[in-house]
């Protein structure tokens, strides 16, 4: 977790899978794992929730800011989640938290926010600020967010603001 921008596709590396049975978390490293977080993405919010038409990227997926996170269950990529700053002032932005149906009871999506509010603070962010669909605002106060104003529509769906601070030798609970 200490690389704190997406990779360009000449200079990434392949970082090793984790051994079978282990879950782990961190930037993409190569285009086809970009490709893969893209698909999950696509996957849940287009197919599953139909919150968007054909596609969920817009220009945040394109900007070097932005850094894509991947979850990886037993060998496979089966999560995504994206961040990126909001000004130069230590704001950021958590979204796109996306698990494939079949890895959600492995409890991937706690390690993926996780790892997000700690890249986050990696590269110098002091907070962090986020949507929630209402039906996963007690996941996120498990993780040490808090409610951040009313909740609102967002993409037809009610959505809490949410936000958790960031920093150095910040560490969110466990869930």
């Amino acid at each position: 977790m200490s690389r704190t921008s997406s990779p360009s596709a000449s200079s990434a590396r392949a970082a090793p899978a984790p051994p079978r049975g282990a879950i782990a978390c961190r930037p993409v490293a190569t285009p086809a794992e970009l490709a893969e977080h893209l698909a999950i993405r696509r996957e849940v919010f287009v197919e599953i929730q139909r919150l968007f038409e054909g596609d969920d990227r817009d220009a945040r997926d394109d900007d070097p800011a932005t850094i894509h996170v991947v979850g990886i269950v037993d060998g496979a990529i089966a999560g995504a989640v994206r961040l990126y700053p909001l000004d130069d002032h230590g704001l950021w932005q958590g979204d796109r938290l996306a698990v494939r149906p079949d890895a959600r009871a492995r409890h991937i999506g706690a390690d993926l926010v996780r790892c997000a509010v700690a890249l986050g603070g990696a590269a110098g962010g002091r907070r962090m600020v986020a949507r929630v669909q209402e039906a996963n605002v007690r996941f996120f106060e498990r993780l040490g967010w808090v409610r951040d104003g009313e909740p609102g529509p967002y993409r037809g769906v009610v959505h809490q603001p949410m936000a958790i601070p960031l920093g150095a030798g910040l560490t969110p609970p466990r869930a």
